[in-house]
């Protein structure tokens, strides 16, 4: 009776303040903290000024930080009820994307939507998420081994992933599959249905690389012999690890890297500002870093274990490997562990559509923290 007591206490704690009690703020202070490492970062960027880049970071993440809070109050409720809606949403900007989408750098990811330029792909990455704990909610484990019930899942997976792989955006494509493979296998999927999907890639995969752009071809060959082109298709990430190991332990100091600062290095406001934050503040500094982003991607996985319904779960599951994916792919890029291809550092790298994207993200993870001890009962499976 006292148990039950508690739950229903817990589930009647609608009010406003009563949830803005729930937000874990020190997660918040957290958030802050990775977003102030991107500020000094981008100011060394800039020349050792607020501006082109370092202003923009603050201004883009004090918006983000009143999006993210604002959908943490949402009752996850009304947010598992419109999930598909959403997703619906982010397929169709991803089709006007390939309709009417900004071309730039040789591909045509983005679209401008007012001020705001917006790149579809990283926003329905959080909205698949949202739709499979959805679908997967309350699942069985019968229906969990029936292939017919797996089938619509997987083909919400198949239909984003086969538009961004067409900008063309193989890193995010692949990323996206990833990401819907994490709530398939949270969800209770077989592991024998895994690594039958995973031979039947590996067996697909030289037919894959004859599709491939040739600029794509010519990444793997760079990361499989980077002096092959020394001055061409290998000069990013030769110069990125000649800054990697320039920093030594301690580093060159802030606003001392001659690799980023002689613009040797190329993308040092995306892609590569791990490697100007190594340069500047060496091993200590960048595993420091990598320390505060594995708390927060930690928390994330905390989520899921303290949440009482499977939407809540699946949900922080999802979120929290996006965003260790990100991390991942950024950072194994910059140190020549795969492939370059244009990932960011998120809350760090220069950018409006990832930081948007992320801090909604964000929000949602902290909604499920709120609202982890609420009733999904109401919802329905597929819903």
């Amino acid at each position: 009776m006292i148990f039950e007591r508690r739950l229903l206490l817990r589930d009647r704690g609608t009010g406003v303040l009563e949830k803005l009690w729930r937000i874990p703020w020190l997660y918040v202070l957290m958030l802050c903290a990775v977003a102030a490492v991107g500020y000094v970062a981008l100011y060394s960027a800039g020349g050792g000024g607020p501006e082109p880049y370092a202003a923009r970071h603050a201004i883009r993440f004090g918006f983000g930080l009143v999006v993210m809070l604002s959908i943490a109050l949402v009752d996850i409720r009304v947010i598992a009820r419109f999930a598909w809606v959403g997703y619906a949403l982010g397929v169709g900007l991803l089709v006007l994307v390939e309709l009417h989408g900004r071309i730039g750098g040789g591909a045509q990811r983005w679209i401008n939507i007012g001020p705001l330029q917006l790149q579809p792909s990283e926003l329905m990455k959080i909205l698949l998420v949202v739709a499979l704990a959805a679908w997967f909610h309350k699942a069985t484990w019968e229906r969990m081994g029936n292939p017919l019930f797996l089938l619509p899942p997987l083909l919400a997976i198949a239909v984003p992933a086969g538009l961004i792989f067409k900008q063309p955006n193989l890193g995010n494509a692949l990323i996206t599959v990833m990401i819907g493979g994490a709530v398939f296998f949270a969800a209770g999927v077989r592991l024998w249905k895994f690594a039958l999907v995973i031979g039947g890639a590996v067996l697909a995969a030289p037919i894959a690389y004859d599709h491939l752009k040739d600029y794509q071809k010519a990444r793997i060959t760079t990361f499989l012999d980077p002096e092959s082109d020394p001055l061409g298709a290998g000069y990013n990430i030769i110069q990125s690890k000649i800054a990697l190991g320039s920093g030594g332990l301690w580093g060159k100091g802030f606003l001392q890297g001659t690799q980023g600062h002689l613009n040797f290095l190329p993308e040092k406001q995306t892609d590569f500002i791990f490697t100007m934050i190594a340069e500047e503040f060496g091993l200590v500094g960048a595993l420091g870093v990598l320390g505060l982003l594995a708390c927060v991607i930690a928390f994330g996985f905390l989520v899921a274990v303290r949440s009482r319904h499977q939407f809540g779960r699946l949900l922080a599951v999802g979120l929290a490997t996006n965003y260790f994916l990100y991390v991942f792919v950024n950072v194994a890029m910059v140190t020549g562990t795969i492939p370059v291809g244009g990932v960011p550092l998120p809350l760090i790298s220069h950018g409006g559509s990832a930081m948007l994207t992320t801090m909604v993200g964000f929000g949602l993870l902290m909604s499920a923290y709120v609202h982890r001890d609420v009733d999904m009962g109401a919802t329905r499976d597929g819903v």
